[in-house]
């Protein structure tokens, strides 16, 4: 069984970023679930950005990747949307990464460097989500995949971002479902 680090998106941990959370503790992996937000969730993507935006985004980035330091080295990062950040730098920096899952969102891979040859990684996102399609997380992945990275690309149909928190009006139980199924497919090769 995998080790996760699975970090939130922009709204906090949700009870649908819980729930997610144990359906992968219930197939029997360890998944650890740093809340960078200290407890607090908010009723809007904007409104949790506005957030970060206080704390500092450099903050929050340093807060994801110090949540690993007393985690062991072969962990497999996920990341949902701003969660995406720390994962995928942890995943692209950090020795003995098993892999990244990285849903909504992807980080230009020269910001962290260059993407490590060999790392395994799913990349979720909805075909019309404007927050994935048109802000350049979907050309991301698409470069690193076609620079031969083993990183698969998985399009759902629709526009909703957070399309997998089953605590949200954008949730999409079709999506959702298929995401969940993929992600536990990727662990079990873990």
């Amino acid at each position: 069984m995998a080790e996760v680090l699975l970090f939130h998106h922009a709204m906090g941990q949700t009870d649908g970023f819980h729930a997610f959370a144990d359906v992968l503790r219930q197939a029997g992996h360890t998944v650890h679930t740093p809340d960078l937000f200290d407890g607090r969730t908010f009723a809007s993507i904007e409104d949790g950005m506005a957030h970060v935006e206080h704390l500092g985004f450099l903050n929050f980035i340093d807060e994801g990747t110090a949540a690993a330091e007393d985690l062991p080295d072969e962990l497999v990062y996920i990341g949902f949307s701003l969660g995406v950040v720390p994962a995928q730098k942890l995943a692209q920096t950090r020795p003995g990464a098993l892999g990244a899952v990285l849903c909504y969102s992807f980080v230009p891979a020269g910001e962290f460097g260059s993407w490590p040859e060999g790392l395994p990684a799913q990349v979720h996102g909805m075909d019309a989500d404007p927050y994935f399609t048109e802000e350049g997380d979907l050309e991301n992945a698409r470069e690193v995949i076609a620079a031969g990275a083993p990183v698969e690309l998985f399009l759902y149909p629709g526009d909703q971002h957070y399309f997998a928190d089953s605590s949200l009006p954008s949730y999409d139980p079709e999506a959702a479902e298929l995401l969940t199924a993929r992600v536990l497919a990727f662990l079990a090769d873990r």
